[in-house]
């Protein structure tokens, strides 16, 4: 297992280099001054890594790199002047502290930022809406000021692949509302106070009249739900038709997955849920 890379003089021709799940501590300045053609670094999985050199702007021709499950607490500023690269994995960083200035990063298509000590707050909100070629990305919200007008904002909402959504508390969020979102993989709901999941309609008529039958969630397969003590039903899964892994616990006022009166409301009668559904894991649920 390697602790610690000096220089990288013999590798000048190197396009790709796989560092994951070793023990490094520290990167020094010179090993990324040699490797002007690297495309591709996974440094993920080096738990005790907290740190990086600035001098990592001199991979000029970076284009996919994971930091996840790191303990970097600082991203160097030489890494906002990457201009090609294509895909940053940030997930699972738990000492991640800001990313301001990425929206420098122009080229920008996937982006993970699930389950990381970042907070997500309207500063970065602007800044991803900067990322004009942003496809995927996964992150979570933690604030009812930042949950309303991230989930307004079209243009992200379409390139949301996964999203973490909790600590909304009753007061400042009683009813969810869901907008289309047809990129959305996975969706985990967890310690938040909503009484009520909703989904938005994109038309003037009421949300009794919108229909299951064209999905707003086509890619949804997986969803978590926890610590949810408002929800008494999760009806707005009608709209989640290749959903394949459901799991709800520790939500003890949960009384229907599928209310019977809701999902007339939705004029429901010929739809068949949970069809393509292969696990479902229900657990303390009084």
């Amino acid at each position: 297992e390697i602790e610690e890379i000096f220089d990288s003089h013999e590798c000048a021709a190197l396009t790709t280099l796989f560092l994951q799940k070793n023990d490094m501590v520290k990167i020094l300045a010179e090993f990324f001054r040699c490797m002007p053609h690297l495309v591709v670094l996974d440094l993920s999985e080096n738990h005790s890594l907290n740190e990086l050199p600035e001098e990592i702007s001199e991979l000029v021709s970076l284009r996919y790199f994971n930091l996840s499950y790191t303990c970097i607490h600082q991203l160097p500023v030489g890494l906002w002047t990457l201009k090609k690269l294509i895909h940053l994995n940030l997930e699972h960083m738990s000492s991640l502290g800001s990313i301001l200035g990425i929206s420098n990063l122009w080229n920008l298509r996937t982006l993970g930022l699930r389950d990381s000590k970042l907070l997500l707050d309207m500063s970065l909100v602007k800044e991803l809406q900067l990322l004009e070629h942003l496809e995927d990305v996964t992150l979570d919200i933690s604030s009812s000021l930042v949950a309303e007008p991230l989930l307004c904002s079209h243009r992200l909402v379409e390139c949301i692949k996964g999203v973490d959504i909790k600590y909304l508390k009753e007061e400042s969020v009683r009813v969810l509302t869901l907008p289309t979102m047809g990129n959305l993989r996975r969706l985990g709901i967890k310690m938040c106070g909503m009484r009520e999941i909703k989904i938005e309609s994109t038309t003037s008529s009421s949300s009794r009249n919108i229909s299951p039958t064209t999905p707003f969630f086509s890619n949804l397969s997986r969803v978590f739900i926890a610590k949810c003590h408002g929800l008494k039903d999760l009806t707005w899964l009608l709209f989640a038709p290749n959903l394949t892994f459901l799991e709800v616990g520790f939500s003890k006022e949960v009384e229907d997955i599928i209310s019977a009166e809701k999902a007339d409301e939705h004029s429901s009668a010929t739809i068949v849920p949970f069809r393509k559904l292969e696990t479902l894991h229900l657990f303390e649920l009084r």
